[in-house]
């Protein structure tokens, strides 16, 4: 059997930029949310990826590794 996935666009899905401080510098970071999952691209050097769980926590699947309060400065700014 064939499974598919769930394509139906989720709330907040798209595209986002705004600044972040990483390792004591202003740089730009651009998200891009697909459903559950946010690809991550900091001051077009760094990328990571974050799953969004089922009871709203935020965890990192793959990428270069980010601190934890960069991690939760994404989700208050994708999520509120």
């Amino acid at each position: 059997m064939i499974e598919t996935k769930d394509t139906i666009p989720a709330e907040k899905d798209g595209k986002y930029q705004f600044q972040l401080n990483y390792s004591g510098r202003e740089v730009t970071c651009q998200v891009e949310k697909e459903q559950q999952t946010l690809h991550v691209k900091i001051d077009d050097n760094l990328e990571a990826e974050l799953k969004i769980n089922n009871d709203g926590t935020v965890t990192q699947t793959g990428g270069a590794q980010l601190p934890d309060s960069s991690i939760d400065f994404i989700k208050k700014h994708i999520l509120g």
